[in-house]
């Protein structure tokens, strides 16, 4: 984890002195989080500050309910064993909520990281007013909060995903052309008392990957579901760009001249590999189960959905190898339906970017998510709690 807090608001002694605890209080959280089970006196040794000052900063992350200590176990030293540091199991957690285009969803991660609560439900959501849609994900991130409270957590964070560009404004949805939404006050809307921060879904997506999949930490993310997600994690971080638009490969032209996209362009990605657009050219009909039953057609030998499966691959490894020529990546993690789909799309995809990197490609270098469809939704329960994690102070906010 990175040891992110927030400056002090003053300048002078006192609230120098505030800003260095708040950056203690998040140095022994964190390493807790990192290598707990841990003794006080291991966090001295890793953090560098004096076991007197551990001792203090654990009894008010304690009092917090932010940490737990563990039964002692012996240590095979001289005198009396230490009892172990851990994150808390209960107490504060974080709210993930999520906006598809066909689905709402809702968890609940608890401080280790472990989802506690998980609910989805089928919601059609192209073009329903943004009010009644938050209003609806209220309901089902309430029942998602009782739950929790049932196992003695208390959400004190929450991190909405959505399927479009953030906007300036914090809690905001500048643009999401597959729900119709643009600009939109999602946090003003927001019925419930918890904060609520706004997030694009395939960053949350490459997050959960990057926190909880087997991606190195420099990869490319891409992922389906209306539309074409995608995500640059550089270095462990996500890369945002400049205003925080980076990672729009689904807008990327494949044939300028080609059918409109929802975005106002000609010839996106998305007209070509996109989940509707397979479906399209598979002669399907979009329903909830319809990737499932795309899949059993491949493996049927179905010729025409063959031949749109290996159409999307070709449109998205052509388009990866730009990006894999543009930044080099160590990988490329393919997560939401294309996880569904690798065993066809796999083939084809190394095929383009064999032919089309500068760079000798490696085959194992391109990777399936095993998150598949749950990586947005992971990803924003998980970032509402790493809020607290890398800086606990946010408690007392």
């Amino acid at each position: 984890m990175s040891h992110g807090w927030a400056p002090p608001a003053h300048t002078g002694r006192a609230a120098s002195q505030q800003g260095m605890r708040r950056q203690n209080l998040a140095l022994v959280m964190t390493t807790v989080a990192a290598h707990g089970p841990i003794s006080r006196a291991a966090v001295a040794d890793r953090t560098g500050l004096t076991r007197a000052a551990v001792s203090s900063l654990v009894e008010e992350l304690n009092s917090a309910g932010l940490l737990a200590e563990l039964a002692a176990a012996p240590s095979g030293r001289v005198g009396r064993p230490g009892r172990a540091l851990a994150l808390s199991a209960q107490g504060p957690a974080g709210l993930g909520l999520e906006v598809g285009v066909g689905h709402l969803g809702a968890c609940v991660v608890d401080l280790r990281g472990e989802v506690r609560v998980w609910r989805q439900v089928a919601a059609s959501n192209r073009n329903r007013p943004p009010s009644e849609v938050l209003a609806e994900l209220a309901e089902v991130s309430q029942r998602a909060v009782h739950e929790a409270q049932d196992m003695r957590l208390r959400p004190i964070a929450a991190v909405l995903a959505v399927p479009g560009l953030v906007g300036d404004v914090p809690g905001t949805v500048g643009r999401a052309p597959n729900l119709g939404w643009r600009d939109v006050a999602a946090s003003e809307l927001w019925s419930q008392e918890l904060p609520l921060e706004v997030e694009n879904e395939a960053n949350l997506g490459a997050l959960a990957e990057l926190w909880q999949g087997a991606a190195a930490t420099d990869f490319i993310h891409v992922s389906a579901a209306a539309g074409i997600g995608a995500a640059l994690v550089v270095g462990g971080r996500l890369f945002r760009g400049a205003r925080g638009f980076a990672g729009e490969l689904g807008h990327m032209p494949v044939r300028p001249d080609g059918p409109a996209c929802a975005c106002g362009a000609h010839g996106c990605l998305e007209q070509y590999a996109g989940e509707e657009a397979v479906l399209r050219q598979a002669g399907l009909v979009r329903t909830e189960d319809a990737v499932h039953r795309l899949a059993d057609r491949a493996r049927d030998g179905d010729r025409r959905v063959l031949a749109a499966l290996e159409r999307a691959g070709r449109a998205l490894g052509t388009t990866l190898a730009g990006a894999v020529n543009l930044v080099d990546p160590a990988a490329v993690v393919l997560g939401g339906a294309y996880a569904e789909l690798g065993d066809w799309l796999l083939p084809v995809i190394r095929q383009e970017l064999t032919a089309r990197t500068l760079r000798p490609w490696q085959p194992e270098a391109l990777l399936v998510s095993a998150l598949g469809r749950r990586g947005p939704l992971l990803g924003a329960g998980m970032a509402a709690i790493r809020r607290i994690v890398e800086d606990p102070a946010v408690l007392r906010s």
